[in-house]
């Protein structure tokens, strides 16, 4: 029997996370769980349990990782620690201000219960914070950039969209070429977050709507435009659905630093991602490190953890001897 996966949510994230165990065989999945009704929803995989949320507590002991699906803003922050008290759990937490309090809230039930916890995984925070570590750990002597996109920004496009007169919008974020070949050049510049960054808004108006005075909000919101060079593009929902309906994004992690005495040798260190579906492949990083909790909560260990804390063989299904022979 495989190490038995749990899905609580199944919306974009929920549904990557069945397709990528789907993917690895040391797995299968036991149940989703859902605030709808089970009924209403259909799942991909056969023989797995669709189950209302409030039913979670009598999958205690048939579920070796639960992997929690639902939002940063309002949904992680209380159910992670709350179903650590019963299953080991994985999350995307990825309000990066909040995550100090979220770690400590998560590691407080999970220790109490016997749990591990892994928060705040996927690639930002995820990938580009091992990234981000490795290159600080390396260069000591240096300065970091990340740059996001193109890609589209879920929670930016909710924003465009809760704006009075539109109808439906996506939002990209595109880093600006100019800043990052300046970075890849070695030149450390200082980079505002205007200089960094632009952002460019398709949006299809409602019938009455005054288009100058949407494009007007866009510009101006605060926290989420108003620091940004942004550009809106009105379109019809045709448009809409045949051009944006992917979720794409990527990025780049870059260091520059210098060695030597005089600090007279340049290095950049860059990793770099191209994703076709954001969530697909959060999901797949999500279930890499289900496997290190299941692992991790074999030895005994409990508690809160995050990417920095798990040993890199700990996500591979290989064995230690086939990793030094295979990929080392």
């Amino acid at each position: 029997m495989g190490i038995r996966i749990g899905i609580l949510g199944y919306g974009n994230l929920g549904r990557g996370v069945e397709c990528a165990v789907k993917q690895n065989p040391d797995m299968e999945l036991a149940a989703v769980f859902t605030r709808r009704d089970p009924e209403a929803v259909s799942i991909l995989t056969e023989g797995a349990a669709v189950c209302q949320i409030s039913k979670v507590g009598e999958w205690k002991d048939k579920i070796d990782v639960m992997v929690l699906c639902g939002g940063s803003a309002t949904d992680l922050p209380v159910q992670t620690p709350e179903y650590a008290q019963y299953f080991n759990v994985v999350d995307s937490f990825d309000t990066h201000a909040n995550i100090p309090g979220h770690f400590e809230k998560v590691d407080a039930a999970a220790k109490a219960n016997g749990k591990v916890g892994i928060i705040s995984v996927g690639w930002d925070p995820g990938m580009f914070s091992l990234n981000r570590m490795y290159a600080n750990a390396i260069l000591p002597g240096g300065q970091d950039y990340t740059f996001w996109g193109k890609g589209v920004s879920q929670g930016h496009s909710d924003a465009v969209r809760r704006v009075p007169g539109v109808k439906n919008a996506k939002q990209y974020t595109v880093p600006v070429d100019s800043a990052l070949q300046s970075v890849r050049a070695g030149e450390n510049p200082e980079l505002t977050t205007r200089q960094k960054h632009t952002r460019e808004c398709f949006v299809v108006l409602e019938e009455e709507a005054d288009g100058a005075k949407v494009e007007e909000a866009i510009k101006t919101m605060p926290n989420y435009f108003a620091d940004y060079d942004t550009t809106v593009h009105f379109i019809s929902e045709e448009e809409l659905n045949r051009d944006h309906s992917g979720i794409p994004h990527g990025g780049f992690v870059i260091r520059s630093g210098r060695t030597g005495w005089e600090q007279e040798h340049s290095h950049v260190i860059e990793y770099s991602l191209k994703l076709d579906s954001n969530p697909e492949f959060t999901a797949s990083v999500l279930v890499a490190y289900a496997r290190a909790a299941y692992r991790l909560a074999k030895e005994g260990q409990w508690g809160c953890k995050t990417v920095f804390d798990i040993a890199p063989a700990y996500l591979s299904p290989k064995s230690g001897e086939e990793l030094r022979r295979e990929l080392l």
